[in-house]
This record gives structure tokens, C-alpha cells and sequence, in this order.
């Protein structure tokens, strides 16, 4: 398995290779290949049409980054070997720092791969009460309950930002022992000596990096500047399948002569296929390798579009992620002229990945440009009730409906 680096290309805008006679919403997202230079070798078995993609692996935090790395000494939320360490330089009183923090929380939600560090930083000199906030922070630090006064000081932030200085610690203090921390206690550690040392040398060290504004946010110790949801979640996710993608292309396994039937479990139900190995060779094989791989286990279907079709086979969630490898087009005599076809989503001629879907209706201008290597025989009725969601049209999609399994059955 390896690793990819795609931080660069996320800023680039829609780059899905569409159909020439298709609508902005009718044709499946495609799958790209996420690296700054891509390099194309040729397969252990170059007849069958695939390349796999070398490409530089995603730098831990630290590494090649004038930032220091995670210590014992940060603020941190998430398993230490997480693939996406994501760092935030920060105060509690600013503007930016909130709606930031409002991302970071959804990604939090949605990202079990992803940890999350807080490095406050004092802007001394520009918020009035910028200091003190950090102050209460590092007192309930003392309690064990940093994230706690973190949750009061952003979810409160339109209450206390409108106080005057001197009123911010009674504030402060009544809050937080109404949330279950000690008040004397934390008075105490707020006008400690020990906790203003700990917050300038926060501040020193701040200097030193030449910070010149907040919010800073670094991914795996490179830093990010599309500070939306949605390019912070997709380089998330591709940075994180970059541990579950392939270092070559799949062998030819499958036999050609024989039926193969793929059960796609779902809560709703299962969605049966047949597979076309006569027809499509390199997506069948790709296929019936991944789903053996438990490649699509988990994997939801990130776009639905009712009377069009589903897309799913992305781990990354963001219709942008690939298995390390790519396979030629196998145009055939098969046509998008029914429901219940299946086909490979691509980026253009020769892209094909691990990116399937299936058609609700007809889709003739489809025709010649996706390999078709299926057909729905059973269940066409589950993918028609899968959860509508559109990626183009917003970021607060509702919940895709997640692949089970796949179980592959050879006849």
C-alpha cells in the first residue's frame, strides 16, 4: 500500500472530465488521480492495459515542515497514528478562528481518520480579551478539562466577545463551574505567575515562526489556505486512502469463460450484478480483486442522482480517489439503453479505476466513453432507494448510504 500527496490539486476547481453531450448533472463524477507529477509505469503484465501510479508519499508532520511536530505538550483530539494530523494556530476571541473551528468540528464528526491538534496563540495587543481567553484555557488545563473551556469559549464566543475586559473572568468562571469545573480553583490558576509564563512562551514561540495571521491551519505539517469544508474534507479523505491504495495493477485472475455475480450488501438490501468478463475483462478482474480486497467495505455511494444514476467505489468519499492504478476503456457492444447497467466512471480515454455506477433510466449519450461490465439482475429497486445526494450541488449533503460488502461468486 502507499501513501499519495495531493494537497496542490485540491484548489484546482471541477476537474471531472464530462461527456460532451452531457448535462452538468448527468454524468457520474470521475475518478483522478491525486499527485503533483504523475509518473505511469507500465504494468507487470502490459497486455491487459493497465498502469499503476508512483507517486511521493504524504509527509508526517515535521518532515520537510518549519512547524514543530506533535508533542505530549499540544492540545490534541484523535489517535496518534492517524493518517491527517490537522494543526491549528489560534485564538478563542477572533472572527476567523470561530468559523474555522465550526469546519473543524464537522471534520471531527466525519473523519474517523483524522486528528486534531490546538495550538493557541495569544494575539496580545490586538483582541482585548484575546489573552484572557487563553488564560482561562490553560487554568482549565490544570483541571484536566482543556477542551471543555475550548467547547464554552467557541460555542459561547458571541456572548463573551461583546463583554468588556474586566467583566470576561467573573463570566468566564460562573460558566465554567456550571459546566463541572472547580471556580476556585480555576481563579486561582487564571492570576497564577505559572500559567501567564505558560502563555508567553506560547506567544514567543508563535514569533519565531513568523505567524502573520490566525487562522493557521497545517495538514500533515504543510499549510492549508481553501479553509471551506469541502476542499479541507476531499484532501482528508485522499489523504487517507493513500494508505489503502495499490502499488500495482491487480493480476489477471478471472477466467473469461466463466459467469461471475457480484451481491453488493446494503442496509436496504442486497444489489445483485452480472458481471461481463467476455465483454469488460480489466474491469471485471479489477473489480472482483478489490471486492475480494475489502476495497468497497464501508465505502459509501457519494453520488445519487434519482432517474440518472448512483456512484460509488471512492473510500475517500470524495469522487476524486482511485485504487493506485488505472485500466484502458473497453468500449463493446453493450449500450447505456436500459436501467440496471453498470458501468466504470473515468476521468477520460483509459482512467478507469475502482469507480462504479449504475443507471436509473437510459443514458445513451454515456455510449462509447464508459466501459460497461454489468448488469443489476436483482435489487435495482434498493439502488433506486439509495439517499439522493449530489456532491456539486453543496456541502450539506445528507448521509450516503454505505456498501456492506461485496461477495463475489464464480460459476
Amino acid at each position: 500500500m502507499k501513501r499519495t500527496l495531493i494537497f496542490l490539486l485540491l484548489s484546482i476547481g471541477s476537474i471531472f472530465m464530462l461527456s460532451a453531450c452531457a448535462s452538468k448533472t448527468e454524468v457520474p463524477p470521475t475518478p483522478v488521480a491525486f499527485i503533483a507529477t504523475p509518473f505511469i509505469v507500465d504494468a507487470p503484465t502490459p497486455v491487459y492495459g493497465c498502469s499503476s501510479i508512483s507517486a511521493e508519499p504524504t509527509p508526517a508532520l515535521g518532515e520537510n515542515s518549519i512547524y514543530p511536530p506533535v508533542s505530549g505538550a499540544d492540545f490534541s483530539i484523535g489517535h496518534a497514528d492517524a493518517p491527517v494530523t490537522l494543526v491549528m494556530y489560534c485564538d478563542f476571541q477572533s472572527a476567523g478562528c470561530k468559523g474555522t473551528e465550526t469546519v473543524v468540528t464537522e471534520l471531527i464528526k466525519n473523519h474517523s481518520d483524522l486528528r486534531f491538534v490546538f495550538r493557541p496563540l495569544p494575539l496580545i495587543g490586538i483582541l482585548d480579551k484575546s489573552e484572557m481567553a487563553i488564560l482561562a484555557a490553560l487554568a482549565a488545563d490544570e483541571q484536566g478539562q482543556f477542551w471543555a473551556m475550548y467547547d464554552l469559549l467557541f460555542t459561547r464566543h458571541s456572548e463573551w466577545t461583546a463583554l468588556a475586559p474586566e467583566k470576561f473572568n467573573a463570566w468566564v468562571v460562573k460558566e465554567a463551574a456550571a459546566a463541572g469545573m472547580d471556580g476556585d480553583q480555576l481563579t486561582a490558576a487564571i492570576n497564577s505567575p505559572e500559567t501567564a509564563t505558560r502563555l508567553m512562551s506560547m506567544y514567543d514561540a508563535a514569533k519565531q515562526l513568523n505567524i502573520a495571521a490566525v487562522p493557521l491551519v497545517l495538514m500533515n505539517g504543510e499549510q492549508f489556505y481553501l479553509l471551506d469544508y469541502k476542499n479541507m474534507s476531499d484532501t482528508i479523505g485522499i489523504i487517507a486512502l493513500g494508505k489503502k491504495q495499490f502499488t500495482q495493477c491487480p493480476p489477471f485472475n478471472i477466467d473469461i469463460t466463466k459467469q461471475y455475480i457480484a451481491t453488493i450488501q446494503m442496509e436496504k438490501g442486497d444489489i445483485v450484478i452480472e458481471l461481463f468478463p467476455d465483454k469488460a475483462p480489466l474491469a471485471v478482474n479489477s473489480f472482483v480483486f478489490l471486492a475480494r480486497e475489502g476495497w468497497f467495505d464501508g465505502v459509501t455511494f457519494h453520488r445519487v442522482i434519482p432517474g440518472f444514476a448512483a456512484q460509488a467505489g471512492d473510500p475517500s468519499g470524495t469522487g476524486k480517489g482511485n485504487p493506485g492504478y488505472f485500466y484502458n476503456n473497453e468500449i463493446s457492444d453493450l449500450f447505456f439503453d436500459k436501467s440496471g447497467m453498470v458501468g466504470m466512471a473515468n476521468s477520460g480515454p483509459d482512467t478507469n479505476g475502482s469507480q462504479f455506477f449504475i443507471t436509473f433510466a437510459p443514458a445513451p449519450h454515456l455510449d462509447g466513453s464508459y466501459t460497461i461490465f454489468g448488469r443489476v439482475i436483482s435489487g435495482l429497486d434498493v439502488a433506486e432507494n439509495l439517499t439522493p445526494r449530489d456532491p456539486d450541488q453543496g456541502i450539506l449533503l445528507p448521509p450516503g448510504d454505505k456498501i456492506i460488502h461485496i461477495t463475489i461468486e464464480e460459476k
